[in-house]
């Protein structure tokens, strides 16, 4: 099998995936949030894993200088359309407006939910799995708002 890369060393790319600890990386802990989605980085050598796999090692200058092994599935041209994500999975958000499955509200306005997956392609908007209560719903990112001590349900 031949592997063609589709980046060379020196590009700049931007990583699509939180990229976690998955144990290889010294000095933090196993699944630590070493980069996050949507920063660019730099391709500084270009390896191949269990021999179907090609893995950028890609320095991101932004990100505390950090030197991470990344996918090829994971990077995109740094210059590629990007929409960056306002939550993260495990953030807190309340409803901003009322949601509801065939035409039953199930989360009123204010409602409070956790981000459990957030699902996103570079180039259209977020939506997010949230678990209203005992319900998971699909919410778009303009239907949620920042979940604070100060919020009207939280009180």
């Amino acid at each position: 099998m031949i592997l063609n890369p589709r980046f060379a060393c020196d590009d700049a790319v931007r990583v699509i995936r939180n990229i976690r600890n998955d144990g290889t990386y010294p000095g933090e802990a196993t699944g630590a949030l070493l980069v996050r989605r949507g920063r660019i980085g730099y391709v500084r050598h270009i390896g191949v894993f269990l021999q179907d796999q090609l893995i950028y090692t890609v320095h991101f200058l932004e990100a505390g200088n950090r030197i991470v092994g990344c996918r090829e599935t994971e990077l995109i041209p740094a210059d590629a359309p990007w929409i960056p994500n306002r939550f993260e999975r495990g953030d807190r958000v309340i409803a901003r407006r009322a949601l509801a499955v065939g035409g039953r509200v199930v989360a009123a306005v204010g409602t409070v939910g956790e981000i459990i997956a957030v699902l996103r392609e570079p180039e259209t908007a977020t939506d997010y799995h949230v678990l209203f209560g005992t319900r998971v719903l699909l919410a778009p990112e303009a239907a949620l708002d920042t979940w604070t001590v100060e919020s009207p349900r939280s009180r």
